[in-house]
């Protein structure tokens, strides 16, 4: 099975250089269709009134960070089922386990290129 290539994703981010990092990343794989947000919160609005392929969340940010994002996706009945890939600077094998546990699909250290972003959503969308 092929990515969908027009389905759309959320990349959550505080950092706007990140959030357009992403975006060129996503359209340099032929994503045309690429939301964004400031935090968990502007996320999960976001959520709840679109329907997303995939979320991309930074772990980082204020007020809500992404793994609380990720908690409050997988607890929501009509969210649940969401690809959630986690992006994070930092490899902290205890952050990885917690959002394993929390059911992540997939986890990012930055920096990272296009070819590592299209490995980790194929293994997440199935390719």
């Amino acid at each position: 099975m092929a990515l969908d290539l027009s389905m759309p994703i959320l990349v959550v981010d505080d950092y706007q250089t990140m959030v357009r990092i992403i975006r060129n990343l996503l359209k340099q794989l032929g994503f045309e269709e690429v939301d964004d947000a400031s935090d968990g919160t502007g996320a999960l609005a976001k959520l709840k009134q679109k329907k997303y392929g995939l979320v991309i969340s930074d772990w980082n940010m204020e007020p809500m960070t992404g793994y609380e994002l990720l908690r409050h996706v997988r607890a929501d009945d009509a969210l649940r089922t969401t690809p959630f890939i986690m992006v994070t600077a930092e490899s902290k094998t205890e952050n990885v386990i917690a959002a394993k546990k929390a059911g992540v699909n997939n986890y990012i250290v930055k920096p990272f290129n296009a070819q590592t972003l299209k490995t980790k959503i194929e293994a997440v969308c199935g390719a």
